[in-house]
């Protein structure tokens, strides 16, 4: 992936207006954290980088969106989008479905057609990647809520995405679970150079983000490294956030 270029973005649920005006570029290979208050936007654009708002009854977007110079609502399969963005959601109970690890695992590659030895390579891979292989064998409902995101993040590597999209994965979990998923996060991002956009809650997550965008209304009202956000805390404290201890 190179990047996403937005520019008017502009979505509508009916006759609510979600998004207003969203200039963008999103760089590969960066960690991206999105802030905002609860109902600014944040979510519904990123659903947009991969099209889960196409799900929605009665939306409707307008602008450019690219990806690559490839516009994404143009003529780019669906499926093939989903497949170089994954999306992870809050809840990891929502995204696994198997009552093995491995076979969740394989659950994304196996319906993208893919041979079974490679399957196997892949799960053995994204498991690892996650430090989750001696779990391979477990039941997901046995595990605590980090080991199960984490699960989860791993069902979408093995389908070899060029970016991982999460809509706050630390949210239901604990500190130790919270530590076990941004560690994770960074480690993909430098390993194997997967691009990282999040949102999250959590300041201390975006504070070590490589970048940080503040939502507010529908809008974009701020993007720059973590410690130039960071250091306006009134602007943060205008839209109701917090700002990291370190701050």
């Amino acid at each position: 992936m190179k990047k996403f270029e937005i520019s008017g973005l502009d979505l509508h649920y009916g006759d609510f207006h979600a998004l207003k005006n969203i200039n963008l570029d999103l760089e590969e290979k960066q960690i991206t954290a999105f802030i905002g208050p609860s109902g600014c936007g944040k979510s519904t654009l990123l659903k947009s980088l991969n099209r889960m708002n196409d799900l929605v009854e009665g939306c409707k977007i307008t602008g450019e969106f690219l990806l690559d110079g490839e516009d994404i609502y143009g003529n780019m399969d669906v499926n093939l989008l989903r497949k170089r963005v994954g999306m992870v959601f809050q809840n990891p109970d929502n995204q696994i479905i198997a009552s093995i690890v491995e076979e969740d695992v394989a659950f994304g590659p196996e319906n993208l057609g893919i041979p079974p030895k490679e399957i196997e390579k892949r799960v053995e891979d994204a498991l690892k990647a996650v430090d989750m292989w001696e779990f391979r064998k477990s039941t997901p409902h046995h595990l605590s809520g980090g080991q199960k995101q984490r699960i989860a993040i791993a069902g979408i590597i093995a389908m070899q995405p060029e970016c991982l999209v999460l809509d706050e994965p630390t949210a239901m979990l604990d500190p130790k679970g919270r530590a076990e998923i941004i560690s994770t996060l960074h480690r993909l991002n430098r390993d194997k150079g997967i691009t990282v956009v999040l949102i999250t809650h959590y300041m201390e997550e975006a504070e070590n983000a490589d970048r940080v965008l503040v939502m507010n209304d529908g809008e974009i009202i701020a993007d720059d490294k973590p410690k130039v956000i960071f250091s306006d805390v009134e602007r943060l404290k205008k839209v109701g956030l917090d700002v990291p201890q370190t701050a």
